[in-house]
């Protein structure tokens, strides 16, 4: 195996989305960062089988004033 060629691999903490965290190993970011979890087995409706809108920076929001106007009848 070739030396320096593989990323470094880590502990970092997960948080979930209910705030339950626990620590596992990476290679993202660096020692000791944290990944905080915006959809996680416990909200995702594959796994819940609820559904449910997610709206992570206002994704649903700038869709509905970019294309407000679209279909709707002027009389």
């Amino acid at each position: 195996m070739k030396s320096d060629i593989h990323p470094d691999y880590h502990e970092i903490t997960v948080i979930m989305t209910d705030g339950t965290t626990y620590k596992t190993r990476s290679c993202m970011g660096k020692d000791g960062d944290t990944l905080r979890l915006d959809i996680d087995p416990k909200s995702h409706p594959a796994w819940t089988g609820v559904q449910r809108i997610v709206d992570t920076g206002g994704q649903i929001a700038k869709f509905n004033k970019k294309f407000a106007g679209i279909g709707a009848r002027k009389g």
